[in-house]
């Protein structure tokens, strides 16, 4: 078979650089993707990283037929990132490169877009929008959104300190001249989270760079592939491990050129996303996980400035006092909730001298600006507990909503109504928003406060489970569930509700439309109501074929 033909010097511009180590399965659909980009690639680099499996005999047979391929094949395995993509941009050849992983895909137009912008502005460094999906779902979560508004150019990192949330090395053109004028590279060897480092030390050369709003690459998430990705084995205290080394180095990065804007924003991004992240999960570990997770952390804290603490969000810098205030791990589930996104705070709302504070045992770690926060930016706790509506209505979901007083900001702004809202977590349409209004609960002194108040409201809301199934599919729809608070003075406050009650279980209930509705309630990772919900026999057989092929591979363990 003959290749294609080669496209006009002229015309290319760019190498795309795609590593892989034994994924015969998705290699050639990354490699495609970086062929698919048309005139302004010049070359596809595919390194691999001395696979077991069919990957050099996927990269060989695509290499035969397209010119533009040209395949690395290492002799040992690097145990990383970096030195497949260290390899690939030696060989590479055109004045602009990208770097795409073996199980990810470029957009469509990705490296027009990007080389389009690097030379009307001049820049060295371009970044577009990345998306994570979900998969096999489908469900897609943009990378750091807010960087990818609109175009914007800037003649150093340093006029938008922001920049270092996005880690990503996969969704931004580099100048190769650049990159070797100040000998950036990945670190070589089995280093985790590689492209921390990369892109500190990218930003810390001072590159002039655009940002464009256009999607650029698609990254694969995959959380039930037999291998996990580095960025998903979170249950390996080694990853923490990885991820600490390579965010001090970074932080090194920027200290080092001089870059104190830069550095004192990777240490607040690192309390609000990477902190709050492995917090989310701390609980679920083993107790030798959990002490040394604690003992690191809080060595790893240690040096951080109190201005940094100061700017970063509220939730980040009250987990982050507790974990350098107390010896040891405590108050983990109470820690997980705070970490979520909306962030929830459980009670006790302890109160030592007027100031609101974590416990009153750890009256150093002050929970500020509690008092002062905007209503609809406080970690208000809220609560659903699922349950039928009974014998008469079998098909109607009862939820049972109730928002707890903290610190008397409720209370003083006067809540009136719950919107139950359910939102499809596949393509995020709206489902149903069922309005009730909140009733005060039993009163209370709220948080030491002086004066009576009431500690919870309580509102109802009832769901039609028929409604929200889709007929005659074999698959289960999961919405999320929602609460919007609406106060006095058009006030409100926007909450994942969390679940709570006996009712987190699977039913079979008759529907009129559907004939059988099956629905499972129940909390999501990060503790919140979600609904489960499918609809017909062809629901019924699907969930039963699941269950038993669940069966059959715990049997076969």
């Amino acid at each position: 078979m003959s290749k294609e033909p080669p496209i006009a010097p002229s015309a290319a511009q760019v190498s795309v650089i795609v590593i892989g180590f034994n994924d015969a399965e998705h290699i050639a659909d990354a490699v495609l993707s970086a062929l698919r980009q048309g005139t302004p690639v010049a070359e596809v680099i595919a390194v691999d990283d001395a696979s077991t499996d069919r990957t050099p005999e996927v990269l060989a047979e695509l290499a035969a037929r397209h010119a533009r391929i040209r395949v690395i094949r290492r002799t040992t395995n690097s145990g990383g990132c970096g030195s497949p993509r260290n390899d690939g941009l030696r060989a590479a050849t055109a004045p602009y490169v990208m770097f795409l992983d073996s199980d990810d895909v470029l957009e469509p137009g990705a490296a027009e877009a990007l080389f389009t912008a690097a030379d009307r502005h001049g820049a060295q460094v371009v970044a577009g929008r990345s998306v994570r999906r979900e998969l096999p779902q489908g469900r897609d979560v943009p990378w750091q959104s807010a960087l990818f508004v609109r175009e914007a150019v800037y003649a150093s990192p340093a006029g938008l300190p922001r920049m270092v949330r996005d880690t990503l090395c996969v969704n931004k053109l580099y100048d190769r001249a650049f990159l070797s004028e100040h000998s950036i590279a990945f670190p070589e060897g089995a280093f985790r989270y590689e492209d921390f480092v990369f892109t500190a030390r990218v930003l810390a050369a001072g590159p002039r760079i655009a940002l464009i709003p256009d999607t650029v690459y698609i990254w694969h998430v995959r959380r039930a592939a037999q291998r996990a990705s580095i960025s998903l084995a979170r249950d390996d205290i080694g990853n923490w491990r990885g991820r600490l080394a390579a965010h001090r180095l970074a932080v090194e990065t920027f200290e080092e050129a001089g870059q104190k804007l830069l550095a004192h924003a990777a240490q607040v991004k690192f309390l609000d996303h990477d902190l709050r992240m492995y917090v989310r999960e701390l609980g679920t570990r083993s107790p030798g996980h959990r002490a040394e997770w604690w003992r690191l952390t809080r060595a790893h804290l240690a040096p951080f400035d109190v201005s940094v603490l100061r700017a970063a969000r509220a939730p980040a810098r009250w987990i982050a006092r507790v974990v350098l205030a107390s010896a040891e791990p405590r108050d983990l589930g109470r820690l997980a909730e705070l970490a979520n996104r909306p962030a929830r705070l459980l009670p006790p709302y302890a109160r030592v001298a007027g100031r609101p504070v974590w416990d009153v045992d750890l009256p150093e770690v002050e929970l500020d600006g509690i008092d002062t926060k905007p209503l609809h930016r406080l970690p208000v706790l809220v609560e659903a507990e699922p349950r039928l509506a009974g014998r008469a209505r079998p098909s109607l979901l009862r939820v049972t909503v109730r928002v707890h007083e903290l610190y008397g900001r409720l209370a003083a702004a006067h809540p009136l109504t719950a919107d139950v809202e359910l939102r499809h977590r596949g393509d995020g349409r709206l489902g149903m928003t069922r309005d009730a209004a909140l009733n005060p609960g039993p009163s209370r002194t709220p948080g030491g406060a002086s004066g009576a108040g009431p500690a919870t409201w309580t509102a109802e809301a009832l769901v039609n489970l028929g409604a929200l199934a889709s007929a005659g599919s074999a698959e289960m729809d999961v919405w999320d569930i929602r609460v919007r608070v609406r106060f006095a003075d058009d006030l409100s406050l926007y909450a994942a509700a969390r679940a709570v009650g006996p009712g987190l279980r699977r039913l079979a209930v008759p529907d009129r439309r559907h004939g059988l509705v099956l629905a499972q309630p129940h909390a999501t990772t990060g503790g919140s109501l979600a609904l489960r919900v499918a609809a017909g026999p062809r629901a019924a057989a699907g969930v039963a074929a699941r269950r038993l092929r669940r069966l059959r591979r715990a049997w076969n363990r």
